[in-house]
């Protein structure tokens, strides 16, 4: 198509011009375009004209506010995609695509057009636009970083907090469709995706959502090409960095949440590089066991004037010792990421059980003495300090009593030790990925409870009766068959003294960590305002009434922030547990799917070995039975056997003597082709000196006549009549040999259609003798059945002894008869082939008594085969 005619298709089409394309036909002509400029000399030269024009239209006639305008431009850029370079995608990303992703009412088909538009031209492979490439890579992740929602950050939530239903929609959107860009761009290429990050992970304040990504890159269904590579990229060495380092408890949560994903995907794909990288992960769970509950800040502490600030300053630096990084590594120290409110230590509970279900044995040998272990394996202390001082062994072994009551123990603990770990192949080598993730939380005994609970609910659906051990079951766990709701006592706070049951917190906390469903009724549209104080109710109350408006007013805005502030933190930490679960059920998925397809093969073929079991039986007895026929049958058989083998042996000495008189043949043969070859040569020698010997009379001819009239004619005429005479003498003396050459040769040819004949009759009996042989078998085989026959014969005694003797008696005169009458055959055929070898020898002494100017090949049976050459000479 002419390039004028598609920019006037475009803006007909994006005007609504009645005589507008449709849109797939104006798509069809974008695509003969693309072939038109893959094909083309000029093509960028076409490009650039084209984008030139596209540009032009954009600003006439695209309005910003249309979607339908909006998704039939970037149908065309989609389909230009192929031939776009990446300076014209980034050209085109603020025009176009940046508004596209951040508008959530654009059909998902065109958002897609977008996303794939921006990871081709990531994936450029050009070495020109490399560099290009690395800059729109950086700045992908920088809108990610910079303009999309943070839920770090508490500017970025007091903004959240005065957009509208709309505004936040479309930042929400913008920032789903940038990971999901990031996400499958690092499916296509995760090692420059993760060498980007790492880039940007240097800087404290994005590593929450360096990590978020992370997180929602790990749950991708191909992260597994990835995580063969990001072991050894120094992404990995950074994150762990990142926990030995940062003090943001919720950084460090959401890492340990990602390091647990990490570990099976390495398990599976980086084996070896896991077992380097065992020494690390063992200092990073002591970094988590060590870590001490934070304090609130002092801006958020109670207002109290006798608070001692130097020793609320030792009071901290004996809680929270500060380790100080090595000066050989270079890392900037994340402090905190909220720091209104006090926040726990994060969990090290799911990392224990994941490092315990991989590596039970070293685990132990950790435990027991952690410092000797990192300096055995010569782990040197990322800190300035050595390890004694900067782990407490005491705090470890407290934490680690408790995980190690609420952990089963590990098979594997009886049968290796910690070398042998490390030196054998590992149990879970084998191992696919869903069955790790979902094996090893089993070892924890909650997960365990949870299924055996489940297993029970199962069991008593038939009722308590059928199943009596239910009710013990029922007793021990406290669960019971009622459905009736349980109700909390509410606090009354107005007294100034809470009365609070333990037990009433126990089932609490309880209720809130299970996996129950739990049902909250009466909610209320605000939080309490005993939600956001740090004192008792009565301090609370004197310091209200004490206190004037202002810094009363001051206070609860204080209380609002560390509200927000503790809030946010939830809603992160909940939402990296929500992606955490959800990536669990699915990998659960995946190996309950697996184990049901075990369960069902493992029926098939508990099945498939009861049957062959009961014909294994079955054929036990008839083997005993045919055993004891085969003794019975054994000295009947001998004596036929014997005869076989007397007869095989004769046949084998009739086939040797024949294959003998056929390999003579086939040297006899052989000679003959030589002999032939020699007379052909003969032949042509002689036709040569013919030639030569006309060719020098008709030249004497010449001659005799040019000088003719010198000589005197009476006497030359005399002398000529002479030298005719004798020249015609010779002639005739030439013709008659050769007369006679040709009827030697006719009789040759006689002769050789003799010994065709006799090859014929050779050949037909070489045939007979073996239809004779077939025969034979075939009557061995009859005589094998009936022989079988009788077998079955002698099984039933209903048959007398008398007729089986009479029936022997007659197949071995049959046999007799049989032999006699090949005994025959064989004389008939030995004298035939003397009678043959006779007249062979009396032809070969006829044709060693003529021999003339031509020499004749000898005669054999084989001759027929050469007929056709011997019938060329004559």
């Amino acid at each position: 198509m002419p390039l004028p005619a598609l920019p006037r298709q475009v803006r007909s089409v994006l005007e609504g011009a009645p005589d507008a394309l449709p849109l797939n036909d104006l798509l069809i002509l974008v695509d003969d375009f693309v072939l038109e400029c893959a094909s083309s000399e000029e093509s960028e030269v076409l490009i650039f004209q084209l984008e030139e024009d596209l540009q032009a239209i954009l600003h006439e006639v695209v309005d910003y506010a249309s979607l339908h305008q909006t998704e039939i431009f970037l149908a065309i850029l989609y389909h230009l995609g192929p031939i776009l370079p990446l300076t014209s995608v980034i050209s085109w990303f603020d025009l176009v695509l940046r508004p596209a992703l951040r508008e959530p009412k654009l059909p998902t088909q065109a958002v897609t057009y977008a996303k794939e538009l921006i990871i081709s031209a990531l994936q450029t492979t050009h070495e020109a636009h490399t560099e290009m490439a690395g800059v729109f890579r950086k700045r992908l992740l920088e809108l990610y970083l910079l303009d999309a929602f943070n839920e770090g950050s508490g500017a970025d939530v007091l903004e959240w907090a005065e957009l509208n239903e709309e505004e936040r929609r479309n930042r929400t959107h913008w920032k789903h469709n940038l990971e999901d860009i990031l996400v499958k761009y690092g499916n296509e290429r995760p090692e420059d995706l993760l060498n980007e990050i790492n880039v940007h992970f240097a800087t404290p304040s994005s590593r929450l959502q360096l990590l978020a990504l992370l997180n929602v890159f790990t749950s991708a269904p191909s992260f597994s090409s990835a995580a063969k590579v990001l072991p050894r990229l120094p992404l990995m060495l950074n994150l762990l960095h990142s926990l030995f380092f940062d003090n943001s408890s919720t950084v460090c949560t959401i890492g340990i949440s990602l390091i647990v994903k990490l570990l099976p995907f390495f398990a599976v794909y980086a084996r070896e590089d896991l077992r380097a990288m065992l020494p690390k992960l063992m200092a990073v769970l002591a970094r988590i066991m060590c870590w001490k509950e934070r304090r609130a800040s002092k801006g958020r502490m109670p207002a109290a004037e006798d608070i001692d600030a130097d020793f609320e300053r030792e009071l901290e630096f004996e809680t929270n010792p500060v380790l100080h990084i090595s000066p050989n590594i270079e890392w900037e120290r994340l402090e905190m990421t909220f720091n209104a409110t006090a926040s726990p230590p994060p969990s090290s509970r799911p990392y224990f059980t994941m490092l315990y279900y991989l590596y039970p044995s070293n685990v132990l040998k950790f435990l027991r003495g952690p410092v000797s272990y990192l300096i055995s394996n010569s782990l040197e202390s990322p800190y300035v300090e050595t390890w004694e001082k900067a782990l407490d062994e005491n705090e470890i072994r407290r934490r680690s009593e408790n995980l190690f009551r609420e952990h089963n123990c590990h098979p594997l603990l009886i049968w290796r030790d910690a070398i042998a770990e490390l030196a054998e192949p590992e149990f879970w080598t084998k191992y696919d990925l869903s069955r790790i993730i979902s094996e090893a939380p089993m070892l924890d005994i909650r997960n365990l409870a949870v299924g055996i609970q489940a297993r029970y609910q199962l069991g008593m659906q038939g009722g308590s009766s059928q199943h009596p051990e239910n009710s013990e079951y029922n007793a021990m766990t406290g669960l019971h068959s009622t459905d009736a709701p349980q109700f909390l006592r509410p606090i009354d706070l107005s007294s100034g003294k809470a009365v609070i049951s333990l037990q009433d917190m126990i089932n609490t906390t309880i209720a809130l960590k299970s996996n129950l469903d739990l049902e909250v009724v009466q909610p209320s549209s605000q939080w309490p305002n005993t939600l956001f104080s740090t004192t008792s109710s009565s301090s609370l109350l004197e310091q209200q009434a004490s206190r004037p408006p202002s810094i009363h007013e001051d206070q609860n805005a204080s209380h609002v922030a560390q509200a927000i502030s503790g809030l946010q933190r939830e809603v992160l930490l909940l939402r990296n547990d929500l992606n955490f679960e959800l990536w669990l059920a699915r990998e659960n998925a995946k190996h309950i799917a697996r184990l049901y397809q075990d369960r069902i093969l493992m029926k098939t073929a508990e099945a498939e070995r009861q049957g062959l079991y009961n014909k294994l039986r079955k054929y036990r007895a008839q083997v005993i039975s045919l055993e004891a026929e085969l003794r019975e049958h054994k000295q009947q058989a001998s004596n036929a056997k014997n005869k076989y083998a007397d007869w095989n042996t004769e046949l084998q000495k009739k086939l040797k003597e024949l294959r003998d008189e056929k390999k003579s043949w086939i040297t006899e043969a052989a000679t003959l082709r030589g002999a032939q070859k020699e007379t052909q040569a003969l032949f042509v020698a002689q036709g040569k000196l013919l030639a030569d010997a006309t060719k020098e009379v008709f030249d004497l001819q010449t001659q005799r006549k040019e000088v003719q009239h010198k000589i005197d004619r009476l006497r030359d005429y005399e002398r000529q009549i002479d030298q005719h005479i004798k020249v015609q003498r010779m002639w005739d003396e030439d013709f008659a040999k050769f007369n006679e050459r040709a009827d030697e040769i006719e009789s040759m040819k006689s002769y050789c259609r003799q010994m065709e004949m006799r090859v014929v009759s050779m050949e037909s009996s070489q045939a007979e003798m073996d239809d004779s042989a077939r025969v034979y078998r075939r009557q061995i085989q009859t005589l094998e059945a009936k022989l079988n026959q009788e077998k079955h014969k002698t099984e039933s005694p209903r048959i007398p002894f008398a007729q089986e003797i009479a029936s022997f008696a007659t197949e071995k005169a049959t046999l007799a008869a049989a032999n006699t009458k090949l005994r025959e055959e064989n004389m008939d055929l030995k004298e035939e082939v003397e009678e043959l070898r006779a007249m062979m020898e009396l032809l070969k002494g006829q044709h060693s008594g003529r021999r003339g100017l031509v020499s004749e090949p000898r005669s054999s049976p084989i001759l027929s085969s050469f007929s056709p050459s011997f019938g060329s000479y004559s």
